[in-house]
């Protein structure tokens, strides 16, 4: 059997025998010329060499599914997922009532089933909460951590490939809540969402509680004249107001660090406007800011790699001395001809490396023509169409095994796996990027034999 992994988090287990079984309908469904190829069914007992190549080929196989632009958006595709998720974590399909958090506090509480993917409590909370469908697809559910000081860490945005009720519950901490936010970065689009009753009063608290967490910058003048607004029941007037505002719409990550002006360097790393925005303190505790536009991105990629927890030794990892690393590196168009490799060492690499994406859809969406709200609902639908030159980022696998008490197995993590996109500045060409730069997003570890 084998552990999958998606965006670092174990997802579910499955045999050999039932991925076989997904490709034979994949294949059959859509022909074998689109399907990658599937690892050979063996007579006799693998070795342990074997073994190993088999996972990685299953790895590359999932990845090659997900990675195709009809295949990965497809249901049989991520109704396979849902379903093993579902049978790995033991949780029969029955009725329950699960909490999403809004931006202020208050919670909503929606019946659903067990099995319920994203979009349908997606849905479920539209509906509890009276907004139109067509300003559903707005909004997105998002994975968060509460810590010291009521402080969220947005671990990741809920999938269609995952039951939100199962995914919240296998984590057995009451740490971490499902919130509901805005999933788009173009403040334009704020009037849509505003010209709707309930979509104002979401898009008010959100606003609201990005200011008073500090993730909107404020002055006394500006402090005073949010107050009045808001004491007067303004809301569009208050939100129009945080528009004009430093970071308005941006979402903020844990402190971190950048090998970028320096090596070591601690940073705080915002994103939003179409950017990923840096105050970084320097080794000499000089404070300085600087933003790196996505359009300027050639391409990024997310690693992950077991590093020995800080203790003074070297030791290889082990099941109690080792930790996930995870690092965000794009290539940067610094001036005209000068391309540069910037890292950022964080646990929310995949969340940073997400928002790009999302941003990068966006501007294409935008670029195009198209219409901004069929793009929201394909992206909640998670059937966002990519052509070779807008390549879907891939998160990056991290292996542990599903039972403490058996040896450790050596990890595809200790390999520094990693994943490229291709960005959109004009300087991409077919051969920018090579195919092997894409690893990631599905992960395998091998935790037995299923061959016979």
């Amino acid at each position: 059997a084998y552990n999958i992994h998606v965006n670092g988090v174990l997802h579910c287990r499955v045999r050999y025998s039932q991925l076989l079984g997904l490709h034979e309908q994949i294949k059959k469904e859509y022909g074998s010329n689109v399907v990658p190829t599937f690892p050979p069914k063996k007579i006799f007992t693998l070795t342990p060499a074997e073994v190993e190549q088999r996972r990685e080929q299953l790895e590359k196989y999932m990845q090659a599914v997900r990675q195709h632009p009809l295949l990965g958006a497809s249901e049989l595709f991520n109704s396979f997922l849902r379903n093993a998720q579902q049978e790995t974590q033991q949780i029969p399909t029955e009725e329950v009532a699960l909490d999403i958090c809004l931006s202020n506090g208050q919670k909503v509480t929606v019946n659903i089933l067990t099995s319920d993917q994203t979009e349908d409590v997606l849905d479920a909370a539209a509906t509890k909460l009276d907004l139109p469908d067509d300003l559903a697809g707005y909004f997105s559910l998002f994975l968060v951590r509460e810590g010291m000081d009521e402080n969220l860490t947005f671990v990741r945005k809920l999938q269609d490939f995952e039951l939100p009720y199962i995914s919240i519950t296998s984590l057995q901490s009451s740490d971490y809540h499902i919130v509901l936010r805005k999933s788009y970065w173009d403040m334009a689009y704020d009037g849509d969402v505003m010209d709707n009753r309930v979509g104002l009063n979401l898009l008010y608290a959100q606003t609201v509680s990005d200011i008073e967490r500090g993730w909107i910058l404020v002055n006394k003048d500006q402090h005073r004249q949010l107050k009045s607004l808001q004491e007067k029941g303004s809301k569009k007037e208050f939100i129009h107001l945080g528009q004009t505002l430093k970071y308005y719409g941006y979402l903020k990550f844990d402190p971190c660090i950048t090998d970028f002006p320096e090596k070591g360097c601690q940073v705080i790393v915002s994103a939003g406007n179409n950017e990923l925005n840096f105050h970084v303190k320097l080794p000499n505790e000089q404070m300085k800011e600087g933003s790196f536009k996505v359009t300027r991105m050639r391409c990024w990629r997310v690693t992950s790699s077991q590093v020995p927890v800080s203790n003074g030794t070297s030791n290889p990892c082990n099941s109690s001395k080792c930790e996930v690393k995870l690092e965000l590196a794009f290539e940067y168009l610094m001036s005209k001809d000068r391309l540069q490799w910037v890292t950022i060492t964080s646990q929310q690499a995949i969340m940073m490396s997400t928002c790009l994406q999302s941003m990068v859809d966006e501007l294409m969406v935008k670029k195009s023509g198209g219409s901004i709200k069929k793009m929201l609902r394909k992206r909640h639908n998670g059937s966002v169409h990519r052509s070779d030159s807008q390549q879907a980022v891939k998160s990056p696998p991290l292996l542990d095994s599903p039972d403490p008490n058996r040896e450790q197995i050596v990890k595809l993590s200790t390999k520094l796996n990693s994943v490229s996109l291709r960005g959109i500045s004009a300087s991409n060409s077919a051969n920018d990027i090579s195919g092997d730069d894409f690893h990631g997003n599905y992960a395998f570890e091998g935790i037995g034999d299923d061959d016979l």
